[in-house]
Parts: C-alpha cells; structure tokens; sequence
C-alpha cells in the first residue's frame, strides 16, 4: 500500500501541486491539505506516514519569512506535529517550509531544545536569488542514503542560514547537514545567499526532519532540466522523494 502524505497549505504557500507530483512519481499517495481543515479537526495529521511543507510566502511573510507559519504550526497542530515527528516518520521544508521550520524551533533541534536555534535570513547580495545550484549530499539520514548530488533551482530572498559559532559546531559534529552548496573557488552564485559553511539543507539529530532552500520537486524529470534539449542530463531531485517516501512506507 503506498503510504499516504500530506502537503500542508497555508495561504501563500505555492508549491503544493509541484511537491505532489514529486510523491506521486516517488511513490506515494499525496493529499494537500490546508491548516485550516487539520484545526477544524476534518484531517488529522497523524494519520498520515509523511509531512511535506512546500514553498511559497506563507502568510505573506508579514512578520519575515515562514515566521506567520512557525507560529501556526506551534500554536495549532504542537502536541500532533511533537507526536509526529517523535514517531519517526518523515517530515520535509522546502523554502519558506525550511524558514517555518527553523523558526518553530523543529530544526535543528539539537539538544531536545524546541527554542529556535538559527536562522534564514536576507541573502547577502541583498537580492531575490532565482537561479539553479548544485547541492552535495551529506550527513548520515536516510534522506541522502546513496544520494547523488542534485541540480536544482532556489527562488527566495531570505535563505541565508545563520546560527551561532557553538550551535554550528554541533550540526556539523553530529552529522546534521544534509546539503552544501557545490562551490568553488568563489563562493557566489554558486551559494546563492552566504550561507554559514554553505549549508543549503539540514535535519534533526533524529534524521526524519529535513529542512532545505532550494527545490528539488522542480527537478524530477529530465524535461525540466534547463540544457535538457542539449544532451543527457543528471542531478534529479526525484530519488530524494523516494527516501522519503521509502522511509514513510516503513512508519
């Protein structure tokens, strides 16, 4: 049976449609659901092996980006989404679904805190960064297990993760980054915002919460890639979903 996954909706939030076409081809039965109908008690979180926040501009990102978004998911879905996530199963932030995150204190977590521990702020070039990255794999979850690296698109203007020396430290030592931007011998654009250590994703101690900036769902297959009329291409974001997705089906 495919396991079923919920993309939850906020206003704002513009994703959705891309998000569930990545889990249908990776093998799993989507459902986008709005805030609104997991509060008025019409769909329950728990009932589902997998968590997708897309991206977009939740609430207009009145407050900064993902802000509006971190509080909602704290003050409205706290005990099912603490629920969720102690249980295992998969949860995934893409873009301002990362902000949310990182700013509900879900990411990264380290410690057993639920305090915000870091940041995404403005990029350092001061810009909306819409272009199209290279991401290295790292860490040790199943959600980069045998991962080749991706090429994909970023589009936001606050994706700049930034935290202090210390809580840097223990990401790095315990394996809780997930994605670098490929960079070389200058860092931009290649890094699109200034990251710290150019981080582009990374996950809880636990490994089943992974928050990224750039968009793997709009690269899932060849036709999107943007030199797919020139020759071969590779760096799909596809087999990320399916670890997901594979994980989810075991939760």
């Amino acid at each position: 049976m495919k396991p079923q996954a919920i993309i939850l909706h906020a206003s704002g939030t513009n994703r959705d449609q891309d998000v569930a076409w990545a889990l249908e081809l990776a093998g799993a039965k989507p459902a986008i659901v709005h805030m609104n109908a997991i509060n008025d008690g019409t769909h329950s979180l728990l009932d589902y092996q997998m968590l997708v926040l897309p991206g977009g501009f939740s609430y207009g990102d009145d407050l900064g980006a993902g802000k509006l978004w971190a509080i909602a998911l704290r003050n409205r879905l706290g005990a099912d989404l603490e629920a969720f996530v102690d249980r295992g199963s998969p949860v995934l932030g893409i873009c301002n679904g990362f902000q949310a995150l990182v700013k509900s204190g879900l990411l990264p977590a380290y410690g057993g805190s639920s305090d915000q521990q870091a940041t995404l702020t403005r990029n350092e070039s001061g810009k909306f960064e819409c272009r199209w990255v290279a991401l290295d794999p790292a860490g040790n979850s199943f959600w980069t297990n045998a991962l080749d690296p991706i090429y994909c698109p970023v589009a936001h203007g606050e994706g700049r993760f930034v935290a202090e020396a210390a809580t840097l430290d223990e990401i790095e030592s315990q394996g809780m980054v997930a994605f670098r931007y490929r960079v070389g011998s200058v860092a931009y654009p290649a890094d699109p915002n200034g990251s710290a250590n150019h981080i582009a994703g990374i996950t809880n101690p636990a490994g089943n919460v992974l928050g990224m900036m750039p968009h793997p769902e709009n690269h899932i297959v060849a036709a999107q890639h943007p030199q797919s009329r020139t020759g071969p291409t590779t760096g799909s974001g596809l087999p990320l979903f399916k670890n997901g997705v594979a994980h989810a089906a075991l939760s």
